[in-house]
């Protein structure tokens, strides 16, 4: 009886025990579930599964504003912020494709910064100077939404990619806060 016992016990303790453990970035394919600094756990795909939808609302205000302003230096940041999010997107996707968990999270999580229905509306509604001033009223807001979450993630992972990204993310948006609330005061 104890023989059987005791493998049966620890096969449910390793069940148990590594059911939390996640494949590195570099493992995955090679069934590798060592966990590291390398390894993307649920913060960082929740991270991602709520980053992704936030930087596809800046990169489509950004797009609104190739047909909606003729002003090039809103054009020209327009150009920068969906040059910059298009590959951090395409970056968080390929996190979510690798741990497959895909984006539904199974709950509707409150993004800071993101722009309501309503105001998505005036947005596409407004041209010329009152859309680069709603475009940059906005899009300040967005991005110290980003930042925030950004913040909240560094505090909470210990991976190197999901780090690295997530300072490059606030670097970025930091300067171009700055940037858009000068020419706001302009």
């Amino acid at each position: 009886m104890r023989k059987i016992v005791l493998p049966v016990a620890l096969a449910g303790s390793l069940i148990f025990g590594l059911g939390g453990c996640v494949a590195t970035w570099n493992d995955y394919g090679t069934g590798g579930t060592e966990q590291s600094q390398d390894a993307f756990g649920m913060k960082e795909i929740m991270f991602a599964q709520m980053m992704i939808p936030h930087h596809e609302q800046a990169v489509e205000l950004a797009t609104i504003a190739e047909t909606n302003t003729t002003n090039p230096v809103i054009l020209d940041l327009a150009s920068r912020i969906k040059n910059a999010q298009q590959p951090e997107i395409d970056q968080m996707k390929a996190w979510i494709d690798a741990s497959g968990e895909g984006m539904d999270m199974g709950h509707d999580m409150n993004m800071p910064g993101i722009v309501s229905d309503e105001d998505m509306a005036a947005i596409r509604a407004a041209h010329d100077a009152e859309f680069d001033t709603l475009f940059l009223t906005h899009m300040i807001a967005h991005h110290e939404g980003a930042i925030e979450m950004v913040n909240d993630m560094l505090l909470n992972t210990s991976n190197a990619e999901a780090k690295a990204l997530g300072e490059a993310i606030v670097k970025a948006q930091t300067e171009e806060i700055a940037e858009m609330k000068a020419l706001l005061a302009g």
